[in-house]
């Protein structure tokens, strides 16, 4: 049998950092690391995460490009969605979705890879243009669409066409993205390229293109482009910028400073990327896995591999001895299934387009047994693969200034633990600008890291590794304080800080490349995590000429900062103690800055806390404090466990966390805040509130806890209903069942029914707030019950 795609949970909900920017309608998964700070949405997979879901790729999981804004398409715009065909063309054709559904429709899988996977290898040596991709810019997918040539062929191209154009409607700073391929290519139905609609059996999500795009299989992922809108034919290449600024190798002597004052560089067509190259990565063993040293013992070294132009991956090999020997492995083409069907057989709508062609659109997979002894005696395993054609991957990293298409030997180290049994492996690096890998250490020790040995012979002395650029002027010396920069965060006044600097870039935001909203998402805070991700060495020291001061923080003088929070800022909190509550539940109590400072957190609202996975991914969370607004040098937080694997990411990777280990908060949040005094502000208006309902469920507790303890000491009326699964669930039981006064009921939640709550349990107190703080399906009960019990559900229903 084929592979199919596997069930997987969609993301509904809007990710935090996404609700302020330009993507706020795309829901996405968490566990995807993100490479360009907040906007636009640049991600690859946990490269573990990416290999275990196997051939194909979840398209939650699927590595984005974007340039800017998705574009934000109605129902309504997909019913009127219209591609144009002009150009060198006898008859210039329109086509709506409708239309295109009457041509024959194919349903093939296709491997997609973006051109600056592996790139962060390359930007340790030296920082090109380019943010820091790792080994997982790699996705596969069934598509399903039209083949190009249906298309094109209509249309009658004239004889002298030799390039088709294509543009989306994705509003970036130079125009629209657009790019070109060879016509040729285009119209050869061997190839694949097609229109494509569907990805793994849906329709395509809003990062992927929803509702149309183009799919060119074999070709670096930056020539299949999203939203797509307009083809044009042509005799010359595209004259789009993003196509000749983006997706190019130049010489390797071309640098940062030359193309500056050259621009002619980009426009040799000679140095576009059409095909992929040769490339093959390891996967396991996963960076920092650990292994013991057992005699008898064998270890499956696995990774994937893949090439373009449609030519096959012909051999993997893996080298112990650092090349010297070769192993060769066993390689898997899992494509080659879909092969096996009758080319009339339908999947999602198209027909399985596969049993004639030879072209291979799709990453293989390859693994060898070695004896762990064997392992135990080698400084590390390289791999290397070779096409049909014997294109080999080279040694040596080819040094551009784009960083494009890295494809070296892949290589981990191997390192015997001190005072141990044990092997630890060590991946090159780590996405984004998480710091890890050899590489880093190599650098770090100021040894050559192309010099053939990566860096374990010589010294120092290649041009390419200095990269301390400077990004101040000497003569500024005014000091600007958070509070002033905080002010400056407008379009016509933007001000930012970069490792503790202060820069006025005002009149840079109608030139940046990247757009206004990158910088002006940033403005009047600390931008030195986004800016430092996706920004060249050349675009870091052009900053000299916007440098205005040097940022005072209150860190630099932690016992005169009286709360803890800043909305603007990720601080540090270390973990002080872990004590097991009950079966899967654990107070963590963290130690703020000085033993007078208070956390910062209102009654009512929550801070976001920001922790990090064994794999380096970054994973955000809500949380409320269970412990008082005004308790100072600590704070507390009831943390139940989940198992799912939704849920549990951010709870499980808590639950790894040691004393001494530190976690990053951010905050307050929150648009209802409790005052005293039976005060209560909802976004921002302060009302008088006599009674309280409030309905909890499981670790829904810790949202409303504080407000119910206050609200009773104030002589508020409260009714609080809290649901559990079974009794040893309930949280904080002996404290809630302190308030004698006060009516509440706990009551086993009966898992079989889909009714969390009865309309008698609401109906009677209605002339106060209702209050909400559960899983997702027992606030959706609530709502409608309290809608169903008389009230102002617009008004009186708060949801945390």
């Amino acid at each position: 049998m084929f592979p199919l795609p596997i069930t997987t949970e969609k993301p509904t909900e809007i990710l935090e950092c996404d609700e302020k920017t330009p993507d706020s309608h795309v829901a996405r998964d968490a566990r995807l690391i993100r490479l360009t700070g907040i906007h636009p949405f640049n991600c690859e997979p946990p490269l573990k995460l990416l290999y275990d879901h196997g051939f194909l790729t979840p398209t939650e999981l699927w590595f984005v490009r974007n340039h800017g804004p998705v574009p934000k398409i109605s129902d309504e715009d997909i019913s009127n969605w219209t591609i144009h065909i002009e150009g060198m063309i006898e008859n210039p054709m329109s086509f709506t979705l409708n239309e295109l559904f009457k041509f024959p429709q194919i349903t093939i899988p296709v491997t997609m890879v973006c051109a600056g996977n592996r790139r962060k290898e390359q930007n340790i040596i030296r920082k090109g243009h380019g943010f820091n991709w790792g080994s997982a810019a790699v996705s596969t997918a069934l598509f399903t669409g039209i083949l190009i040539n249906e298309i094109l062929q209509l249309t009658k191209p004239k004889l002298e066409t030799k390039y088709m154009w294509m543009e989306g409607i994705d509003q970036l700073p130079n125009g629209h993205y657009g790019t070109s391929i060879r016509l040729s290519t285009a119209m050869n139905p061997s190839m694949g390229v097609m229109l494509a609609y569907k990805m793994n059996g849906e329709f395509l999500r809003p990062d992927h293109g929803r509702p149309l795009r183009i799919v060119i299989p074999g070709h670096i992922g930056g020539r299949s482009v999203k939203w797509l809108k307009r083809i044009i034919l042509s005799d010359k290449p595209s004259d789009n910028w993003y196509h000749i600024y983006d997706n190019r190798v130049l010489p390797t002597m071309v640098t940062p400073e030359i193309v500056e004052h050259d621009k002619s560089w980009y426009k040799d067509e000679r140095y576009a990327l059409y095909n992929l190259n040769i490339q093959s990565v390891i996967c396991y063993p996963t960076h920092d896995e650990i292994i013991e040293i057992e005699e008898d013992k064998y270890y499956h070294i696995r990774g994937y591999a893949y090439n373009g132009g449609g030519i096959r991956v012909g051999r993997v090999e893996i080298s112990l001895d650092q090349g010297q020997t070769w192993k060769l492995t066993t390689i898997n083409y899992p494509e080659d299934l879909y092969r096996k069907i009758k080319s009339d057989e339908e999947l999602f709508g198209g027909k399985l387009d596969m049993s004639n062609r030879e072209s291979c659109f799709c990453w293989c997979f390859w693994n060898i047994e070695i004896s762990i002894n064997e392992l135990s005696k080698a400084k590390d395993i390289l791999v290397r693969a070779m096409d049909e054609s014997m294109n080999i991957q080279p040694r040596d990293i080819y040094w551009n200034i784009l960083s494009m298409l890295n494809n070296c030997w892949h290589r981990i180290t191997i390192t015997k633990q001190d005072n141990t049994n044990q092997l630890l492996f060590e991946h090159p690096t780590i996405p984004g600008l998480t710091k890890g890998g050899w590489m880093e250490k190599v650098k770090e020790q100021g040894r050559n890291l192309i010099d053939g040995f990566w860096g374990s012979q010589n010294e120092i002395s290649n041009e390419y590794l200095s990269s301390n650029i400077k990004m101040t002027n000497d003569s500024i010396t005014e000091i600007i304080t958070e509070e002033e920069l905080s002010k400056h965060n407008k379009n016509d006044d933007t001000w930012i800080a970069i490792n503790g600097n202060v820069y006025d870039v005002t009149r840079y935001l109608k030139e940046h490349p990247g757009g206004a909203n990158s910088i002006l998402l940033s403005s009047g805070t600390d931008a030195s995590e986004d800016f430092l991700a996706i920004h060249s060495d050349h675009a870091k020291s052009l900053l000299t000429q916007y440098h205005i001061g040097i940022l005072k923080t209150n860190s630099n003088n932690d016992t005169q900062r009286e709360v803890f929070l800043s909305q603007k800022q990720w601080r540090k909190a270390k973990l002080e103690k872990k004590i097991n509550v009950n079966h899967d539940t654990i107070l963590f109590t963290f130690t703020l800055e000085h033993s007078k400072q208070t956390l910062g957190v209102p009654l009512g609202k929550h801070l976001f806390i920001r922790c990090f996975t064994e794999l380096h991914t970054k994973l955000i969370r809500a949380y409320t404090p269970i412990s008082e607004p005004n308790q100072c040098g600590t704070f507390d937080l009831l943390i139940k466990l989940y198992r799912t694997p939704k849920a549990g990411k951010m709870s499980l990777c808590m639950n790894a966390l040691k004393p001494g280990d530190t976690i990053e908060c951010k905050g307050p949040f929150g648009d209802f805040e409790y005052h005293q005094n039976k005060i209560f502000s909802i976004h921002g208006i302060e009302r008088k509130i006599n009674k309280l309902t409030m309905i909890a469920g499981g670790s829904g507790i810790t949202g409303i806890y504080q407000i119910f303890q206050h609200a009773f000491r104030d002589h508020i009326q409260c009714n609080l209903i809290y649901f559990n699964k079974t009794e040893k669930d309930i949280l904080l039981h002996d404290e809630l069942q302190s308030l004698k006064q006060v009516q509440f009921i706990i009551t086993r939640l009966n898992t079989n029914s889909n009714q969390h709550l009865t309309l008698n349990q609401i109906q009677d107190v209605h002339d106060g707030l209702l209050l909400c703080c559960g899983p997702p399906e027992m606030s959706d009960d609530v709502y409608q019950l309290a809608n169903d019990a008389g009230w102002n559900v617009n008004e009186q229903f708060i949801r945390f």
